[in-house]
């Protein structure tokens, strides 16, 4: 079963147990101020009482067992989301570093007094107009002396896809060990037995 199915079941099942459990919380609370008003001789509202509460104490045990299932899961979906975007940060920061070293190379050759492709010029302009001004200014003292002429460095590069971290996160493998589904019916009446 997948992260996000899982999620989805078991978020469901905490709800009906939840929405179970109110509705038998009000009736405890009717019994209770019953007991109250009305003398208990035979003690049919104690009895009701009695079987109210350990129905809400059940209710309440796979409850919780739900809800520990349920925070396993978000742990997995957070490791998984988690690594998908560390990835693409790990893509993204060595993109940004090569093209660093190639807006510094672009601004050594012009500091050297070579001709570069105006794309690159366009570049280191456009990273930093005081880096261009001064690699130009710099550039025209040495194209006295020699003048070398280079390629782009960028060339033709292709743009990388990535995954969605929450598609990665809601399609990996939910941990084994998940609790049986057991409808909120069967846990009740189990009680009342």
């Amino acid at each position: 079963m997948k992260i996000g199915e899982a999620q989805q079941i078991y978020r469901q099942q905490v709800k009906e147990y939840r929405e179970q459990r109110a509705v038998l919380s009000k009736q405890l609370q009717n019994v209770r101020s019953k007991m109250e008003h009305f003398q208990d001789k035979d003690g049919q509202f104690a009895s009701e009482a009695a079987t109210l509460e350990l129905t809400i104490g059940a209710l309440d045990e796979k409850k919780d067992e739900y809800q520990k299932y349920l925070d396993r899961l978000a742990d997995q979906y957070c490791a998984h989301w988690n690594a998908t975007v560390a990835e693409q940060q790990a893509d993204a920061a060595e993109e940004y570093a090569v093209e660093m070293g190639k807006i510094l190379e672009v601004a050594r050759r012009i500091m050297k007094g070579a001709t570069v492709p105006a794309a690159d010029e366009k570049k280191l302009m456009e990273f930093s107009f005081e880096m261009y001004q001064t690699a130009k200014n710099i550039g025209a003292l040495a194209r006295r002396e020699k003048k070398e002429e280079y390629d782009s460095l960028w060339g033709d590069e292709e743009k990388k896809e990535y995954d969605d971290p929450k598609e990665v996160a809601e399609n990996a493998q939910a941990p084994a060990g998940e609790p049986a589904i057991v409808d909120v019916s069967e846990v009740m009446s189990s009680v009342e037995s």
